[in-house]
C-alpha cells in the first residue's frame, strides 16, 4: 500500500492542469488589474474633488454659503460672489441645449431613416468634421463674423417682436450689441450639435431592422417607428448623448469667452453681457494676485464640479425612473 502512494506521489503533474493553474494565476492578475484601474476613476475623482476643496477654504470659510447667491465681485475690495457665473453657465448652457437637442434629432432621423445612401456617408464625415473644430476657432468665428449680424439684423428683430410682449420681453430688452448670454448659448448650441448628433445616429443605427420594418408593415409613418419604436429602445443612449453635449456646454471656455461680454452684472435680458464660471477663470486667474481672490476663482471650479455632478446624476436617476416605468407598465 506504502508503494502505491510513493509511487502515485512522485508521478509528475499532467501539462493541462499546469495550464489550467498558469491561466488561473494569469486571471487574477488581470481581474486585479482592471479593477484597479476602475477604481482609479474613483481615486481621481476624488483628488480633484479635495484639491479644489482645499484650494477655496479660505473663500469658503470666509464667504459661506453667501458665495452661492451673492452677485458681488469686487476684487479691489475683497468681495467675492458666484451668483452672475453661476447664472450665465446655467442660462447659456439652457439655451444651447434649447436649440441643439431638437436640430440634433432631426438631423439624426434624417441619416438614419430618409437619407439617400449617396448622402448618408459625406453628411457623416461632415458632422463629425464639425466636432474635430477647436473651441477657440468657433469664439473667433462667433466673434467676427456671428456677432456683427446678430447685432444688425437678428437682435434688433427680437427687440422688435419678442421685447414688446408683456413678462416675456423682460428676456429681450437692451441695446443690441451682438454680444451676450443669448449669443454665448447660439455658439454653444453650433459646438455641441455635432457630439449629439453623433451619438444619436449610432444609437439609432443599433435598432434591429426586423422591428423598424414590423412597424412600417403595420401601417406606421417614419415619424411613428422613431417616436414609439426608436427611441424607447435607444433612449438611455439618447440621454446619454444629450448629457455628452451638456457636461461640453457648462465647461466650455473659450468660445464662451470670445462672444458672452465677460461682466459681472446680473440681467435678465439675454442680450446683455454675462460671465460664466468657465470664462471668469479663463479671463482672471492670471490677474489672482491676492489668496482670496485666487481662492474664490477655484472655488468657482469646485461649483462647476458639483454642477455638473448635479446634472449627470440627475439624468441617471431619470433614466433609473424610465426603466422602473417601462418594467411597470409591461
Amino acid at each position: 500500500m506504502s508503494s502505491v502512494t510513493s509511487s502515485a506521489a512522485a508521478a509528475p503533474v499532467r501539462p493541462d492542469l499546469r495550464k489550467r493553474s498558469a491561466g488561473a494565476v494569469a486571471d487574477q492578475i488581470f481581474a486585479l488589474t482592471t479593477k484597479g484601474f476602475a477604481f482609479l476613476v474613483f481615486a481621481l475623482l476624488l483628488a480633484i474633488l479635495a484639491s479644489l476643496v482645499v484650494g477655496s477654504w479660505p473663500a469658503l470659510s470666509k464667504f459661506g454659503l453667501a458665495f452661492v447667491y451673492t452677485a458681488d465681485w469686487d476684487p479691489v475690495g475683497g468681495q467675492f460672489g458666484a451668483l452672475v457665473p453661476i447664472y450665465g453657465t446655467l442660462v447659456s448652457s439652457l439655451i444651447a441645449m434649447l436649440i441643439a437637442i431638437p436640430v440634433s434629432f432631426g438631423i439624426a432621423m434624417f441619416l438614419t431613416e430618409m437619407a439617400p445612401g449617396w448622402l448618408k456617408r459625406p453628411l457623416g464625415t461632415a458632422i463629425e468634421l464639425l466636432a474635430a473644430i477647436p473651441s477657440i476657432i468657433y469664439g473667433m468665428w462667433g466673434l467676427f463674423v456671428f456677432t456683427p449680424i446678430f447685432s444688425a439684423h437678428i437682435q434688433p428683430f427680437l427687440i422688435d417682436t419678442l421685447g414688446e410682449i408683456p413678462y416675456l420681453g423682460i428676456l429681450f430688452q437692451g441695446p443690441p450689441m451682438g454680444i451676450g448670454m443669448l449669443t454665448a448659448g447660439v455658439i454653444l448650441a453650433i459646438m455641441v450639435i455635432p457630439f449629439i448628433t453623433a451619438v444619436m445616429r449610432d444609437v439609432f443605427e443599433l435598432v434591429p431592422t426586423v422591428l423598424k420594418e414590423s412597424a412600417y408593415g403595420l401601417g406606421s409613418t417614419t415619424w411613428e417607428v422613431v417616436w414609439k419604436v426608436v427611441l424607447p429602445y435607444t433612449k438611455a443612449g439618447v440621454v446619454g448623448g444629450v448629457m455628452l453635449g451638456l457636461g461640453r456646454a457648462l465647461g466650455e471656455t473659450m468660445a464662451v469667452t470670445f462672444v458672452i461680454g465677460n461682466t459681472h452684472r446680473l440681467s435678465w435680458s439675454l442680450l446683455a453681457p454675462g460671465s460664466s464660471i468657465a470664462s471668469s477663470l479663463a479671463n482672471e486667474f492670471t490677474e489672482a494676485v491676492e489668496d482670496i481672490y485666487t481662492s474664490s476663482l477655484i472655488e468657482l471650479g469646485l461649483l462647476l464640479f458639483l454642477i455638473t455632478t448635479i446634472v449627470l446624476a440627475c439624468a441617471k436617476l431619470m433614466l433609473m425612473r424610465l426603466s422602473r416605468a417601462e418594467g411597470t407598465k409591461s
